[in-house]
């Protein structure tokens, strides 16, 4: 889980104030309200039971984890992914005004139109293209001021690396996640379930209801995409293939074993990764770095950043 004693020792509290609260109210589509203080809308703290079982010194440092750190780191995996969808269906990424804000603003590595083979995964990928561009428009008008800029990002040399670790392309070779349909559905499939996992870990640091119908918002639209990535390389017969990302990602988040490719080990199908009751599991924000930054140490850079993301949230997790 996205543990608030591991989450706290690596955010601080952020630079929010009032104007950036009531326009994340705005952004939120909440009005009404009237003037909301800061006791409403400051940093995160533990819940009641969590307060009850704490050791003091832990529940002071979980009151300073702040939720605006947390959409910030968000928002540097919702450039990632939009970046990455609208090179695919337009040849070209977000425009530069949507991209700038606190931290070094990076460019883009690669990326390019790809030339699809079915009017399906074309519309599948247009539809998931602007929800991406949406999440970052909503994240960015929520922050404010206090918003990160895009980092560098690297659509090229990073999906080599996954796919010569995951064994679909051989020491050596390269792997254009832009060259056809299928390269491009398994480095959608690459993304998406980290997406989903990364807002359902984020869960239980949220405890301002606003921020949390934000995000479960944009969880559902990600396990949406999900669902419909995975749907469509299955019924490609690429189900082989996702198993073996599947057991790249798990070599790089930790000693877990629960990421699942698009099929179980007897052959089923399996577009819904959950656990035995039936629920979606989670990531910390080491184990998703660790999985952009295709490291299985802790770093602060690598892999789709190489130079790391913005914001107070940017070191990933000690696996190996």
């Amino acid at each position: 889980m996205f543990g608030k004693r591991y989450a706290a020792s690596m955010i601080n509290r952020s630079a929010e104030n009032e104007q950036d609260r009531r326009r994340f109210l705005r952004a939120a589509g909440v009005t009404g309200l009237g003037v909301v203080g800061a006791g409403a809308l400051g940093g995160l703290t533990a819940g009641p039971a969590a307060a009850a079982t704490a050791h003091p010194a832990a529940a002071a440092e979980e009151a300073a984890v702040s939720d605006g750190a947390v959409l910030n780191f968000a928002l540097n995996l919702e450039y990632l992914e939009a970046e990455f969808y609208l090179h695919a269906v337009t040849g070209r990424g977000l425009a530069d005004a949507m991209t700038t804000g606190t931290g070094t603003r990076g460019g883009v590595t690669g990326g390019r139109a790809v030339r699809f083979e079915t009017k399906a995964a074309r519309q599948y990928a247009q539809e998931i293209a602007a929800d991406e561009k949406a999440h970052v428009q909503f994240l960015r008008s929520a922050l404010g001021s206090a918003a990160v800029s895009r980092p560098a990002i690297d659509l090229r040399s990073s999906f080599t690396a996954a796919a010569q670790a995951a064994g679909l392309v051989k020491p050596g070779r390269s792997f254009d996640a832009f060259a056809c349909e299928e390269n491009f559905l398994l480095a959608a499939f690459l993304f998406e379930d980290v997406g989903v996992t990364a807002y359902k870990g984020a869960a239980p640091l949220i405890t301002n209801k606003t921020y949390l119908e934000a995000a479960a918002g944009i969880l559902a639209v990600e396990a949406y995409h999900a669902a419909t990535i995975r749907s469509a390389l299955y019924q490609r017969g690429d189900a082989k293939a996702t198993v073996k990302l599947s057991d790249a990602r798990d070599s790089l988040d930790g000693a877990g074993d629960d990421d699942q490719g698009v099929i179980d080990s007897h052959g089923n199908v399996n577009i819904v990764p959950t656990d035995t009751n039936g629920i979606a599991y989670s990531r910390s924000p080491g184990q998703v770095l660790n999985i952009v930054y295709l490291t299985p140490k802790a770093a602060t850079s690598g892999g789709f950043f190489p130079q790391g993301v913005n914001g107070e949230v940017n070191t990933s997790a000690a696996n190996d």
